[in-house]
């Protein structure tokens, strides 16, 4: 009797066990993401000089794509808007300083950076995701680096100073518009996998004190009391 009971135990455990293994969800896929920065040329591409031209920054991507396979990495975010400029063709903003070394300056030879990047990454099952900054018009106040046909200097009611930079003031109706439009030229004319948005909050603190009560000055100054962890209130 015993060992009929533990027989039909072990059977019961069997199917009890088969049934969780057939009923079990899949694994999802993992996703294993890079970030490949184009500001400054952090990372991509080396920053241009003379003698450099587009061929070059064509195998230095090829070399970055291949290395990451090589590491199991399968989606790319690859920034292609870092300053209100592109890396891509299809769009409505100036060609970037950090692609060619002076805004507005077609590639020579030419090529589509974002369009390349993508054949490139989804050769290798990899996705290409293009990374935007929506709201940073430029990384310095140096006119001579700020193309005329920049849409900072086209609409520059647009814009507010802040530090060494500009930035798009997203209170504006028509600034909101514009830069959907300009994301919707990525999404419509490039196979990409997604759009990620980076630097879309209010700037990091600056170093000087505010002199004039603004909304910019009352967000640096919420976000220095919550760095230092003081729970204090004040009126500008």
């Amino acid at each position: 009797m015993i060992r009929n009971f533990t027989l039909l135990a072990a059977l019961l455990l069997s199917s009890v066990s088969l049934f969780a293994q057939v009923s079990k969800d899949p694994p999802k896929r993992e996703f294993r993401g890079v970030w490949i920065a184009t500001v400054q040329n952090i990372d991509w591409p080396s920053k241009p000089k003379q003698g450099v031209d587009s061929q070059q920054q064509m195998q230095e991507l090829v070399d970055i794509f291949d290395t990451h396979q090589k590491t199991g990495i399968n989606a790319v975010m690859l920034q292609v808007r870092p300053s209100a400029d592109a890396f891509y063709a299809k769009g409505r903003e100036q060609w970037s300083m950090f692609l060619t070394g002076k805004q507005g300056t077609l590639p020579e030879p030419f090529y589509d950076p974002l369009e390349f990047a993508i054949e490139e990454a989804h050769k290798r099952g990899m996705e290409l995701h293009a990374w935007i900054n929506p709201y940073r018009a430029s990384t310095s106040l140096v006119d001579s680096l700020v193309s005329s046909e920049h849409i900072s200097r086209i609409q520059p009611d647009w814009f507010f100073t802040y530090g060494d930079k500009k930035y798009f003031n997203p209170g504006i109706p028509e600034v909101r518009h514009y830069l959907v439009d300009v994301i919707m030229d990525v999404v419509r004319n490039y196979d990409i996998d997604g759009i990620h948005f980076d630097d879309y909050f209010y700037p990091y603190p600056g170093k000087q004190p505010c002199q004039t009560p603004s909304l910019i000055c009352c967000m640096s100054k919420a976000l220095r009391t919550l760095k230092t962890g003081a729970a204090t209130m004040w009126t500008s």
